[in-house]
C-alpha cells in the first residue's frame, strides 16, 4: 500500500469515492456533512485564504483503500489535522504511511491531531461507540475499527448527553429563579440580516471560546458560508443572542435532527427543504453550542437563552437534546448538565456518544 497526493478538478470526486466504498450498505451513515467537506476540499473557501490543504488517497495497485487531508491551518501552527479519513477494514501501518506523508509535505509541523477537520466549527472526533444507530445531524459517524488504526496515540475524548424534554423543560424554567441582570435582553436572530447576524455570531466565538482546546480564530466570511447551505433550513430561532444595554454578550444555537429528513447516504437537497417546511416530524434537536463571554460566566445569561428558546421547542414537538460534544477535561461544563440531569431524573447521567481525537508528537 502506499499514498498518492490527489490535485486538480478529478482529485475530489476520488477522494468522495472512498468514502462511498467504506459505507456501502451502512444503513446508519447519513451524507449530510458532504456539504462542509466540499466546501474545505473542492472550493475556494474562505479558510483556504490562511490554511495549507492536502488530500490523498491510500491505494493497492489500482484499488483505493483509505482516505486523508493534511490540513495546516496557520492560525492553529502548532498542528498538523489528519482530517476527513475514512479506510476499509484490517488495512496495516496505516499511520505510519500517513506520517511519511506529514515528513514529507509538513515537515516544520511537530504535532499532529487526528479527527479535527479543519476547525471545530466543521466538525472533530472519531466515533468511538454507538455505531448501529444514525448520528444526530453535525455529529461525526464511523465504522467502530476506526479507532483501531490510532493505537498508541494519546487519546483526548469528548461527550454527549441525550435527554427527554422534561428535563430541558425544567433547565430552562430555572432562568425564572436566577436574580435579574440590569439591561439583560434575549432576541432570534434575524435571517433579513444574515450577514450581520453572522459577524455578530463570529465574534463571540472567537471571544467564548478562545481558551478552548483546538480553537482557532474566525473571519465572518467563514461562518457565513457555513450558514449558506442551510440557510432555507434554518429558522430566526435558532440562532439566539443575548445583549446587556445592546452589546452582544452570548449565544445560543441549535437546529433539528436534519439527518432525519434523509433515508439515504445522499447529503440533503431541496427535497428535504420541502418535506420539512411541510411538517416532516423531526423528534431531536441538537444543542450544537452556547458561547458566553468570559466576563458573564456565571450569570443568568446562559439560561436566558435556554428559556428564550423553550416556546419553539415545545411548539414544534421535540422529544429529545442531544448535545454538542464536551472535551473530557471541561469538567465545569460536564458537572453543570450533570447537576441539571440528576435533579430532572434523581440519578447521575450517562454520557451517550463518545468521541476522540488522537494526538502524537513527531
Amino acid at each position: 500500500m502506499k499514498a498518492e497526493l490527489i490535485e486538480g478538478k478529478p482529485a475530489y470526486k476520488t477522494f468522495a469515492k472512498v468514502s462511498a466504498d467504506v459505507y456501502a450498505g451502512n444503513k446508519y451513515f447519513k451524507g449530510t456533512e458532504g456539504s462542509v467537506e466540499r466546501l474545505l476540499l473542492s472550493s475556494d473557501s474562505a479558510f483556504q485564504k490562511h490554511s495549507d490543504i492536502k488530500m490523498f488517497v491510500i491505494r493497492n495497485g489500482n484499488d483505493f483503500l483509505a482516505r486523508f487531508a493534511l490540513i495546516h491551518d496557520h492560525r492553529l501552527t502548532g498542528y498538523i489535522q489528519v482530517a476527513f479519513f475514512e479506510a476499509q477494514k484490517d488495512l496495516c501501518n496505516i499511520f505510519s504511511i500517513i506520517k511519511q506523508e506529514i515528513y514529507r509535505h509538513f515537515p516544520q509541523c511537530k504535532k499532529v491531531v487526528v479527527g479535527l477537520n479543519g476547525h471545530l466549527n466543521y466538525g472533530a472526533g472519531i466515533l468511538l461507540n454507538r455505531f448501529d444507530e444514525a448520528p444526530v445531524f453535525g455529529l461525526p459517524y464511523n465504522p467502530e475499527y476506526y479507532a483501531n488504526y490510532f493505537e498508541g496515540l494519546q487519546r483526548r475524548k469528548m461527550f454527549t448527553f441525550r435527554f427527554g424534554m422534561d428535563a430541558y423543560t425544567d433547565w430552562a424554567h430555572s432562568y425564572l429563579s436566577q436574580r435579574g441582570l440590569n439591561g439583560l435582553t434575549v432576541r432570534f436572530m434575524n435571517k433579513k440580516h444574515i450577514e450581520k447576524e453572522s459577524e455578530i455570531y463570529t465574534e463571540l466565538n472567537n471571544q467564548a471560546f478562545a481558551k478552548h482546546p483546538y480553537w482557532a480564530n474566525r473571519d465572518k466570511d467563514e461562518d457565513l458560508e457555513l450558514f449558506k447551505p442551510f440557510r432555507f433550513l434554518l429558522d430566526n430561532e435558532n440562532l439566539i443572542f443575548a445583549e446587556i444595554n445592546g452589546k452582544p454578550v452570548g449565544f445560543f444555537l441549535w437546529y433539528p435532527d436534519f439527518n432525519k429528513l434523509v433515508t439515504s447516504q445522499r447529503d440533503l437537497n431541496a427535497i428535504d427543504v420541502i418535506k420539512y417546511r411541510l411538517g416532516k416530524s423531526i423528534d431531536t434537536f441538537r444543542f450544537t453550542e452556547i458561547g458566553i463571554l468570559p466576563e458573564y460566566h456565571g450569570s443568568p445569561v446562559a439560561l436566558a437563552l435556554i428559556n428564550k428558546s423553550l416556546p419553539a421547542l415545545i411548539q414544534k414537538g421535540y422529544k429529545y437534546c442531544e448535545g454538542g460534544f464536551i472535551f473530557e477535561e471541561n469538567r465545569a461544563s460536564i458537572a453543570f448538565v450533570k447537576r441539571i440531569l440528576q435533579r430532572c431524573y434523581g440519578k447521575e447521567p450517562n454520557t451517550y456518544r463518545e468521541f476522540a481525537t488522537f494526538e502524537t508528537r513527531l
